[in-house]
């Protein structure tokens, strides 16, 4: 019997026309989008099905993505497919805790629409930058970078892909000297912020101000946190880790390994896109992966597994 992990994809992930079919199909799937609606006072069918400039912006985008995510989630389950752990990139984690039972849909849409605008509002537009490192390990590239200051590691995807952030000189600085350590390439990230920094820190003050508010749940089943990359059982340990990983590195590669070694076998990525299942190809060739993105992918899924 499979024993699987549902995974949640973080900002980046997002597209017009996310979750559409799942709306059109299931109540369960239409409900989540209408309640968030509600909640947040945002038409989200219009956010996320219709293309417009609010989607990639980051106090819309979250909020977008983790509706759609977790229409998709509701659905999965609805089908018979029950995961024993959850994990998510960065933003996902949100997923990943409501899915586990941690939050309840409503804090979980509220929380993260002001995460959002905390993380556009907290670095000036220009100021901070991201950039995808490939080629190169981890400690190789924590070599080039310590000597730098203002840069630092956001991810951990995957081997030969990790992800550095901070000051945008210090990213172009830190960019020249790793092609010039052996990086095969580094790419700037279409990203508004240098989000997983330590720039980010004073979003993360505020934030735990308003996860104060925010009603936490015992968990039903445990999640896998992007700070440690350990599993999380103790809903007292959610509040603190939700405010240190919105400027923590996010360690994805080390979260993955941890539910391999304990035993899960089957990972199935929840929400539009197929980053996820891409880094776990390049950490375990022996796992297997599902992408439920559409309705075509779900019933395929729940038939193979």
């Amino acid at each position: 019997m499979s024993r699987i992990a549902f995974i949640f994809p973080g900002q980046g992930a997002q597209k017009a026309g996310m979750g559409k079919d799942f709306y059109e199909k299931y109540p369960t799937s239409a409900r989540v989008f209408e309640q968030v609606s509600h909640w947040l006072d945002l038409d989200m069918p219009q956010l996320c099905f219709e293309e417009n400039d609010k989607l990639d912006l980051t106090e819309y985008t979250q909020a977008a993505l983790l509706t759609a995510c977790l229409a998709m989630e509701k659905a999965a389950e609805e089908y018979g497919l029950i995961p024993e752990v959850t994990a998510g990139l960065s933003l996902g984690e949100y997923c990943a805790i409501e899915a586990a039972g941690g939050i309840s849909l409503k804090d979980a849409a509220v929380t993260v629409r002001k995460r959002g605008i905390l993380m556009e509002q907290a670095v000036p537009a220009g100021k901070g930058s991201m950039a995808a490192v490939l080629g190169l390990t981890g400690p190789e590239i924590e070599k080039v970078i310590e000597k730098i200051d203002g840069v630092e590691i956001a991810n951990y995807n995957c081997p030969g892909q990790i992800v550095i952030t901070g000051e945008k000189a210090a990213v172009e600085i830190a960019a020249a000297q790793l092609k010039t350590a052996g990086a095969r390439r580094v790419l700037p990230l279409k990203v508004s912020g240098p989000f997983h920094s330590s720039m980010m820190e004073a979003a993360g003050r505020k934030l735990e101000k308003v996860l104060e508010t925010t009603e936490i749940q015992s968990l039903k089943i445990p999640y896998v946190t992007n700070v440690t990359a350990k599993y999380v059982t103790d809903p007292a340990q959610i509040r603190p880790l939700l405010a240190r990983q919105i400027s923590s590195s996010v360690r994805w590669q080390q979260s993955v390994e941890q539910m391999i070694s304990a035993g899960i076998d089957t990972f199935v990525e929840i929400g539009p896109g197929r980053t996820l299942t891409g880094f776990i190809k390049k950490i375990d060739k022996n796992v297997r992966t599902f992408n439920i993105q559409t309705v075509e992918d779900l019933e395929k899924t729940a038939a193979e597994i």
